[in-house]
């Protein structure tokens, strides 16, 4: 789920950004701060929003750098449990398959994968034995989030799931509903 958060903090300006007006400043030493931050509380921070107050600035001996205390907005990511998710297949392997959803991986464990004994080719394709459903590198899909780990903030882990209806790939969800409506027809 994407979030925009507000944010009220004590933001270190390093002198090199003296010249700049202390909005612009305060914002840059933002950015350099939040770039590819991560954490529990906040999940993955995309971008800093806005600079909303700006209070004014301290010096502390010692540091050449300005404090100022102020109120921002951040744009993050935050992968909730049971959340449905798109995203599109970056990689398989014999244990199963990694699903870009934006600023991160997740993961599907090759028995999330489908209702299905599945089978990995040397070729790096998924395939359902009695389904004949196929998952490959760059196939759109639709998962659910099963498991969200921020135990190693460097390396963030999240478990997904296409075994649930409407789920997995999105040719197979195409498929599901032109079978559902072909029956519906001829019940009529």
């Amino acid at each position: 789920m994407f979030y925009e958060i507000e944010v009220k903090g004590h933001i270190r300006v390093h002198p090199k950004h003296f010249s700049k007006d202390t909005k612009e400043a305060v914002m840059e030493s933002l950015k350099e701060q939040f770039s590819g931050f991560v954490s529990k509380d906040f999940g993955f921070v995309l971008s800093v929003i806005d600079v909303k107050n700006i209070q004014g600035g301290i010096l502390i001996p010692g540091d050449g750098a300005a404090y100022y205390e102020s109120l921002f907005s951040l744009l993050c990511f935050k992968p909730e449990l049971n959340e449905v998710v798109l995203g599109k297949i970056s990689d398989i392997t014999d244990f199963g398959a990694f699903i870009n959803i934006g600023p991160v991986d997740g993961m599907i464990h090759v028995s999330q994968s489908m209702d299905d004994f599945v089978s990995f080719s040397k070729s790096n394709v998924l395939t359902g034995k009695d389904s004949n459903k196929v998952l490959k590198v760059g196939d759109p899909c639709r998962a659910r989030i099963i498991a969200v780990s921020f135990k190693d903030i460097t390396n963030p882990k999240i478990g997904l799931t296409m075994r649930q209806h409407r789920l997995g790939a999105l040719s197979w969800i195409e498929q599901d509903l032109k079978k559902e409506k072909k029956k519906s027809k001829e019940k009529k």
